[in-house]
């Protein structure tokens, strides 16, 4: 199993609709990508104060390495993206393998 996790940073100029619309975009793939198996997401909410700027955050799992490769370069996550990264001011995205 992989997770895909990121934390993000919409431009100012951004709507709140057209955040979760943006968010909404990505969790759709869960029903078009095959291994990808859930999508979570959220806007930052712990007061500890270590988000570092970071808005809100997404979680994605995968049933194994080869679904996550396959994922990256699909056509349905390269379409996702082309409504997503143009918001976007920063990301930062890190996969790992849960042991």
């Amino acid at each position: 199993m992989v997770r895909h996790y990121g934390v993000l940073v919409f431009k100012k100029e951004i709507s709140e609709a057209e955040i979760e619309e943006s968010l909404r975009t990505m969790k759709e793939l869960v029903l078009q990508i095959p291994g990808l198996l859930d999508m979570e997401y959220g806007p930052y909410s712990s007061p500890e104060g270590m988000n570092d700027g970071f808005t809100h955050g997404f979680l994605i799992t995968f049933d194994s390495e080869e679904s996550r490769d396959a994922y990256l370069p699909h056509p349905i996550h390269e379409q996702a993206k082309g409504v997503v990264v143009p918001r976007l001011e920063r990301a930062i995205v890190f996969d790992f393998v849960v042991k």
